[in-house]
C-alpha cells in the first residue's frame, strides 16, 4: 500500500488485478505502480528488477549492523483492538493537529504512515497525544533513524510481497526485531484473489503457511474488498480468506488484521453503513484482532472518480466518517474483552439449513424465527477468553435486513452475559422481545453481538 499513482492492490480478480503486477517496493523508495493492459508490461518488468535490487540492498543495509547480535529477541504485543485509518490524506494547509483530533474523534485507534507533509517522528507525536498508535512507513536507512516512543507501534516494510522474497523479508523483520524488539515489523499480504504469479507458489493457501514460517511476523495482515452487488456477491470468498488468517494466526499464536472497504472505487459500488458493519463484524467473528479502514482520505487517482471515501479530496467529511464513527464506538468497547479471546471456530446457518446441526459444536444449541421473517442467515463466532470462559459472537449475515432470531444457548439464561457495546460491561442476557416465546435477540443488519458463558 506504498504511495503509487494508482490504487491497483485494491482491484478483486477479475476486476483489475493483472498478472503482470509484481513485488512491491522496499520500505524507503516510492515508485509510482503503473497501471494498465500489454503496454505497461515492460515498465513494470524493468520496476522488478529495480524492486528487487533495492529489496537486497536494504536488506543488507538493514542486517549488517546486527549480524553480530544472535540473541532472541523479545517480540511485539498488541495492546488493544486495532482500529486502522489507512491513507490520510489532507489537504496542503491543513491543521495536522486539527485532522488527527478528528482521527481519533471518529474512534480510531491506529494511524498507518506515511503522511504527506508529516514526517515519521511527528506522525508518532500526534499519534501520542490524541491516544492513538502509530506505524511508521520504514525507509531503507539505518534502524537508529527511526522513531520509537509508546504511542508507535512499528514499521510498515512492504506491502503484497511475493513468497520468492521471504528470505529478504525473514532478515529485515529479524534485523528490526533486535534493534526494537517491542516494535512491530509490518507487512500487508495478498487477499485470496491474487494469482499464482503474484503469490510466487500455486495456492493462496501455501502462499500464507510459507510467511509464516519463513518470515515469522509478529501479526499476520491482508487485505480484501468484497463486492456487494446482487449479481456479484463475493463476501462468501472473504469469509474464507478470513478463515485463512483465521487458521494460520491460531497456530502461531499471533494477532491477524485485515484491510476492508469505505469507499466507491473500481467495480465497487459505495458501501452503505451496514454493508460497512458486515465487514467488521464478520472480521471479528473469524478473530481478527484489527481492522483498516481503506481508504481514510480519497486518493486522486483515476481509480477513485467518486471520491467519497471517509474524507473527501477538500478534507470534508462525508457520510463514511460519521458512520465509521458510530461503528468504531461499539468496536472500541468490545475491543478489550476482543483481546481475551482466542478462536476455537467459525459457523455458518444459511437459508434452510437445519440450525441444531450447523451449529452442533457451538454454544448455541439452535436458532429459529417468526414466519413473517425471512429464513436463517447468521454468522457464529466461537472462543474461549482467557480466564476459561466460552464466548460466541452471533452476526446478522444479511446487510439489507435487520433479524430478530430466538435463540437457544446451552447454558440457562441467568449463566450467559453479554457485552454491552456501549459500555463494555458484562451485562445479563437480555430478551429484546419478552412478549414473544422464547428468548428474542435483535441484531441490526451486519452487526454482532458477543455472549459470555461459564466452562
Amino acid at each position: 500500500m506504498e504511495l503509487r499513482a494508482a490504487a491497483r492492490r485494491h482491484i478483486p480478480a477479475g476486476a483489475g488485478l493483472t498478472e503482470d503486477n509484481g513485488p512491491r517496493v522496499p520500505s524507503g523508495v516510492t515508485i509510482l505502480t503503473i497501471k494498465g493492459g500489454p503496454r505497461t508490461v515492460r515498465k513494470k518488468n524493468c520496476f522488478r528488477l529495480v524492486i528487487l535490487f533495492l529489496l537486497g540492498s536494504a536488506t543488507a543495509e538493514f542486517t549488517d549492523s546486527f549480524a553480530a547480535q544472535p540473541a532472541p529477541a523479545a517480540r511485539f504485543e498488541q495492546d488493544r483492538f486495532a482500529i486502522g485509518a489507512f491513507w490520510a490524506i489532507f489537504p496542503d494547509d491543513a491543521d495536522l493537529d486539527a485532522r488527527f483530533g478528528e482521527i481519533a474523534d471518529a474512534n480510531f485507534t491506529l494511524v498507518f504512515g506515511p503522511i504527506r507533509g508529516c514526517s515519521p517522528q511527528r506522525l508518532v507525536e500526534l499519534c501520542g497525544r490524541h491516544g492513538m498508535a502509530a506505524i511508521v512507513y520504514a525507509h531503507s536507512g539505518s534502524v537508529a533513524d527511526l522513531p520509537a516512543g509508546d504511542a508507535c507501534w512499528g514499521y510498515r516494510l512492504f506491502d503484497e510481497p511475493s513468497s520468492t522474497i521471504f528470505p529478504q523479508l525473514r532478515e529485515r523483520v529479524a534485523a528490526i526485531r533486535q534493534a526494537r524488539p517491542d516494535k512491530l515489523a509490518y507487512i500487508n499480504l495478498y487477499p485470496n484473489y491474487a494469482n499464482s504469479k503474484q503469490l510466487g507458489v500455486a495456492t493462496y493457501e501455501e502462499h500464507v503457511a510459507r510467511f509464516v514460517s519463513q518470515v515469522q511476523p509478529d501479526v499476520l495482515c491482508m487485505d480484501h474488498y468484497p463486492i456487494f452487488k446482487p449479481a456479484g456477491d463475493s463476501r462468501d470468498r472473504y469469509c474464507r480468506n478470513l478463515e485463512t488468517m483465521r487458521v494460520h494466526s491460531v497456530k502461531a499464536g499471533i494477532p491477524f488484521w485485515n484491510y476492508f472497504n469505505t469507499a466507491p472505487f473500481g467495480p465497487h459500488t459505495d458501501p452503505t453503513e451496514d454493508q460497512i458493519r458486515w465487514q467488521v463484524y464478520t472480521s471479528i467473528a473469524y478473530g481478527a484482532k484489527g481492522v483498516a479502514y481503506f481508504t481514510y482520505g480519497t486518493p486522486d487517482t483515476f481509480e477513485f472518480p467518486k471520491g467519497s471515501a471517509i474524507l473527501q479530496r477538500d478534507g470534508s467529511r462525508t457520510r463514511h466518517w460519521y458512520q465509521a464513527r458510530r461503528i468504531n464506538a461499539r468496536i472500541k468497547k468490545l475491543g478489550p474483552t476482543l483481546m481475551q479471546l482466542r478462536s476455537t471456530g467459525v459457523y455458518r446457518v444459511k437459508p434452510g439449513d437445519d440450525p441444531a446441526d450447523a451449529l452442533r459444536a457451538t454454544p448455541i444449541r439452535t436458532i429459529s424465527h417468526a414466519e413473517v421473517d425471512p429464513p436463517n442467515d447468521y454468522l457464529v463466532g466461537v472462543f474461549r477468553h482467557a480466564d476459561g470462559r466460552r464466548a460466541v459472537m452471533l452476526n446478522n449475515y444479511r446487510f439489507a435486513y435487520t433479524a430478530w432470531p430466538t435463540v437457544e444457548f446451552n447454558a440457562a439464561s441467568d449463566q450467559v452475559l453479554e457485552i454491552d457495546q456501549r459500555s463494555g460491561q458484562e451485562i445479563p442476557l437480555r430478551d429484546d422481545s419478552p412478549k414473544m416465546p422464547g428468548l428474542q435477540i435483535s441484531l441490526d443488519a451486519g452487526e454482532g453481538r458477543l455472549f459470555l458463558l461459564a466452562e
